[in-house]
């Protein structure tokens, strides 16, 4: 007699036999796609690949410089060189896109953000560095003045009012400077109303033409830019809120407007921010343009599920990747995200 298999319970042979369950005479069974990995691969509609990714990195001043940002674990700011650094991890990494932000020295910032139009300024400084050592990588680059007031305000502030038609102004020529630096892509996120056709006009005037332009068309007066305020130093700079110019979080067709507007204006590719609690403005951006449609995974969302992970509440590398998956199921055609290089590491060893 052969010995018994392990693992596997042995029948009784005195056992009645067990009479077999009737069938339900179901025609449709969706658990057949779903009976195996190579077969949930082979039906899968949203794939995440290295293709999809904007890793944005912070900057500071300094060599060798590396500073962690207390409130995103695991995202440090970088000096010049570390961004260089960063930038050959990322071409090796097969990520696409850079984008840059800049931590400024208070001294540095004043109510008119004048250092946004200074070509020494980090991200200036940053991107020609960049492109000399690895010009394959895309550089975007944000065109906002928060990084820059002594106020914290993305535009002019008078009184108590942000200023619209003189902030675009300053806008254009912060745009100007970068491109002249070696940017690729320049992302308003400013929210001023008319910015994008003044600064695709500023662009082509200068011989721009072929610099795109990526805007935060839609961009929510969130709860969830905390980290990110952090991360720029800009969270005690900021007088009052901003809620006179970006979104109303409960507004949706708000969002289809403002879309529309900018590519009137010449905007080649739209932004959401922030991301996961807006999945349905991705969705309807898409489906109504059918433009290349971004969103933005903000430090708030980064930081909840960093935080999540870190106490053993969740498994973050698997929350990580459904999060991302979630952009790509919506209709994003790409995320920025702080998770870009763990992510990149991972879909390249098939994980």
């Amino acid at each position: 007699m052969a010995p018994p298999s392990p693992g596997f319970p042995q029948a009784d042979p005195t056992a009645s036999p067990t009479p077999a369950a009737p069938s339900l005479g179901l025609v449709h069974r969706p658990r057949r796609n779903r009976k195996a990995d190579w077969a949930r691969r082979l039906v899968r509609e949203a794939v995440l690949t290295t293709n999809d990714l904007i890793w944005p990195i912070f900057v500071i001043d300094g060599e060798r410089r590396r500073e962690p940002v207390a409130s995103m674990p695991g995202v440090e700011r970088l000096s010049v060189d570390e961004a260089v650094r960063a930038a050959v991890r990322a071409a090796e990494l097969d990520i696409p896109v850079l984008s840059l932000f800049p931590f400024t020295e208070p001294g540095l910032r004043d109510p008119h953000g004048s250092e946004a139009l200074r070509d020494t300024n980090l991200v200036c400084r940053a991107c020609r560095a960049i492109k000399r050592e690895v010009p394959q990588i895309g550089l975007l680059t944000d065109v906002a003045l928060d990084p820059y007031t002594s106020h914290g305000h993305d535009g002019l502030l008078e009184g108590h009012r942000i200023v619209n038609d003189a902030s675009v102004r300053v806008l254009v020529e912060q745009a100007l400077v970068q491109a002249r630096s070696g940017a690729d892509i320049i992302a308003p996120s400013d929210m001023m109303d008319g910015r994008v056709g003044a600064i695709r006009a500023g662009l082509d005037a200068e011989g721009f033409e072929d610099v795109q332009i990526m805007s935060y068309a839609a961009k929510y007066a969130s709860a969830f830019y905390g980290p990110f305020r952090d991360a720029i130093g800009t969270s005690a700079a900021l007088i009052g809120d901003k809620k006179t110019y970006q979104m109303d979080p409960g507004n949706g067709t708000e969002a289809l407007r403002e879309v529309e507007l900018d590519l009137a204006e010449g905007a080649d590719m739209v932004m959401v921010k922030p991301g996961l609690p807006y999945l349905d403005i991705v969705q309807r951006v898409k489906a109504r343009f059918g433009v290349p449609t971004f969103a933005y995974q903000v430090s708030g969302e980064y930081a909840m599920i960093q935080a999540a992970a870190e106490n053993g509440w969740i498994d973050g590398d698997r929350a990580m990747t459904e999060s991302l998956v979630a952009f790509k199921r919506a209709g994003a055609d790409g995320i920025m995200t702080y998770f870009a290089p763990r992510v990149a590491e991972r879909l390249q060893r098939g994980l």
